[in-house]
């Protein structure tokens, strides 16, 4: 199954352009003022690399981690377009030793690939990576995107909810969680009106 995903999303990264733009997802460019240069950030399962290369931008440290091989080497090219340097790790992180409090940040922006059980586990590693008082920005998809089909997996049990969240980051300061419909334009891969959660949370 790891390596039918794999080639599934290497070859939708293997087409012309960048699936989900080059620009970095509104949310997380909203969150700016709650970032600090120099802070240690890391981007989970970052793609092509449009939100790990806005977070270098902004003057973080930055890892970027994904599994995609083809979408790496989109992102390393896309860093030395906007001369920026980031540590950009290969690895499926369903199987990633992830460190241990080691990030004044985590991004999360739609990673619903991972059904339930693998969600649980990979929210319960972002956690444990943040150090004391880091941050959480993550933006998913509601289940009320199946109507929309304008991005994200045909699961509904992939989808966020405003409880699912506030359980699973139970042990997290919530400071802002905000669901909402929206239309989001990057690429062709989210596209449209949108089914949209937004999650702030920081290490207690």
């Amino acid at each position: 199954m790891a390596d039918e995903a794999l080639a599934r999303w290497n070859a939708r990264f293997g087409e012309p352009g960048y699936l989900f733009g080059t620009a970095p997802n509104a949310f997380l460019a909203a969150q700016a003022p709650r970032l600090r240069r120099g802070q240690r950030a890391l981007s989970v399962a970052d793609g092509e690399g449009r939100n790990g290369v806005w977070l270098a931008r902004q003057g973080l440290s930055v890892t970027a981690v994904d599994f995609s091989p083809v979408a790496l080497a989109k992102a390393k090219a896309l860093a030395d377009q906007e001369g920026v340097s980031l540590d950009f790790i290969e690895a499926d992180i369903a199987r990633w030793a992830w460190p241990q409090a080691a990030f004044d940040v985590v991004a999360a922006i739609f990673i619903q690939f991972a059904p339930p059980d693998l969600r649980a586990r990979i929210f319960r590693s972002i956690e444990a990576a943040l150090r004391p008082g880091g941050l959480l920005l993550m933006q998913g998809y509601r289940p009320e995107q199946l109507a929309y089909a304008t991005g994200g997996p045909p699961h509904a049990e992939n989808m966020y909810t405003e409880d699912l969240l506030r359980a699973a980051f139970a042990g997290m300061e919530i400071v802002e969680l905000r669901a909402h419909d929206s239309v989001i334009l990057e690429g062709p891969g989210h596209a449209g009106m949108s089914a949209l959660i937004d999650l702030v949370a920081r290490k207690r």
